[in-house]
């Protein structure tokens, strides 16, 4: 089940949430643990019972942790830890990278080692990082312990950010677990917020993502140049408006609930170098790996090589965990090098027009979204070899003045939503002074958008969410 479907939209978020403030305060995480787990076993049916365990796991291991840490006993509370890093762990790689690993078996030793070929539960990245956090935090005390099982499992399977994220940490949200104030302003806003998200997803990324499913069925062999970076654009557009847009559906829906979540996106496409990117693509990723990898392995404390060493570690694994294919891997290096070189550089470079700064900004996003969208390294090559001044189509082709002149519209609208500028404009310009006016203004514009959704919806079958396969 997707956020942007029918059957979200008007059956089981209705539902929901009548359900939730319809029971008494004290009930209302037992209806959120209930309704997330309808929600994961509507898709997975089967895989419910790994996130109940997960759930478990931690809950117990958190506990155990607390106790230990409570009565001085901190070897106890990092066994407790530990042991909840490697089964979390161990799972994730079972599921997500177990084929992976006997396919390069396979073609490094030329083993007969037969498949597990087990599909990948549906957000096991995201709730596995999350438990992790639960239990280093308590060991860290940088968390209390959490004594209500029910209100952990809510935490856990949360259907507003279980899917797709953002990450959210537990210790950014224990309050609010147990004491939030759901408000009409608070619900507004929820509202807004997700129309905001379901608009990027329905009217941008899905629109533009069939630009890249044409280009990308065209095939590397029958690409032009200018085509192939037609294609590769229209994803770069895609993937933002995909995921950004779910982010903020997560976001607003959270606070219908009366929770705050934090952002994951801050217009990355604005950046003028590879560090501010990541600063401001898939911020509560690049948090987490921060706070749990990179500073615990001495971040930039231990010198320039080991900063470099940690760099490019922490890249390696942020490609690895977005899926089990070396183009991911490769993407991950690819960028943990770029990041080294900028470290490097940085004085040099800041001397540079700030367009410059952005242009190569651009242009290595975009590059590496080429690798990032095959998951078949022969297919990754052949395009960006037409990418490359070498597709057999020549420069430009019939193929592109179609593509160009059927999606320029759409090409430019989408360029300006992934800048600021769009909601600059929108709140300084558009919309009128004073709050009534505004509240009425932002109504109208949540029931126009969500009747324009609702069109393409009925009328259409393309509706992925990239980020599912993650």
């Amino acid at each position: 089940m997707v956020f942007s479907s029918l059957l979200f939209l008007f059956r089981f978020l209705p539902l929901t949430l009548l359900a939730y403030y319809a029971a008494p305060k004290k009930l209302r995480n037992f209806i959120l643990f209930v309704s997330s787990v309808i929600f994961y076993a509507w898709g997975e049916p089967v895989y419910v019972v790994l996130i109940l365990f997960s759930t478990l796991l931690d809950y117990t291991t958190g506990r155990m942790a607390g106790y230990f840490r409570g009565r001085g006993q901190h070897r106890y509370a990092a066994l407790a830890v530990f042991g909840s890093v490697v089964v979390n762990l161990a799972l994730l790689g079972f599921f997500k990278y177990a084929d992976f690993f006997l396919q390069t078996l396979h073609r490094v030793f030329a083993l007969d080692v037969p498949a597990v070929d087990l599909a990948l539960p549906i957000g096991i990245s995201f709730y596995t990082f999350q438990t992790m956090s639960y239990t280093i935090d308590v060991y860290r005390g940088d968390a209390k312990v959490q004594k209500n099982l029910i209100t952990f499992g809510a935490y856990v399977s949360l259907f507003p950010q279980l899917i797709a994220g953002p990450i959210v940490r537990y210790k950014s949200v224990a309050d609010q677990l147990d004491e939030r104030q759901e408000t009409v302003e608070l619900f507004y806003y929820g509202i807004v917020r997700f129309m905001a998200g379901l608009g990027k997803k329905v009217l941008l990324a899905n629109q533009i993502g069939m630009v890249w499913e044409e280009v990308a069925a065209i095939g590397a062999g029958q690409l032009s140049t200018a085509t192939a970076w037609l294609g590769i654009l229209a994803f770069t557009l895609q993937i933002y408006f995909d995921f950004s847009g779910y982010s903020d559906m997560a976001i607003g829906l959270g606070a219908m609930f009366g929770f705050s979540f934090p952002e994951n996106f801050d217009y990355p496409y604005e950046s003028k170098s590879i560090t501010e990117f990541w600063r401001r693509w898939h911020i509560s990723l690049g948090t987490w790996f921060r706070e749990y990898v990179y500073i615990p392995l001495g971040g930039n404390r231990k010198g320039v090589l080991r900063q470099m060493a940690n760099i490019a570690l922490v890249w390696l694994l942020t490609g690895l965990w977005h899926g089990a294919y070396w183009n991911y891997v490769l993407w991950g290096a690819y960028y943990g090098i770029l990041l080294v070189i900028e470290k490097n550089c940085w004085n040099w470079m800041q001397r540079l027009p700030s367009w410059i700064r952005h242009l190569y900004t651009m242009f290595a996003v975009v590059f590496g979204w080429s690798l990032f969208s095959w998951q078949d390294m022969s297919d990754s090559a052949g395009y960006m070899k037409a990418m490359c001044f070498h597709g057999q189509a020549g420069l430009m082709d019939r193929q592109t003045f179609y593509l160009l002149l059927s999606n320029a519209g759409l090409f430019l609208i989408a360029a300006i939503g992934a800048t600021s500028f769009a909601r600059r404009l929108l709140l300084e310009k558009c919309l009128p002074q004073g709050a009534a006016k505004r509240d009425v203004a932002g109504m109208a514009y949540v029931v126009v958008l969500f009747v324009a959704c609702l069109a393409l919806l009925v009328n259409s079958s393309y509706n992925p969410f990239l980020y599912f396969r993650f």
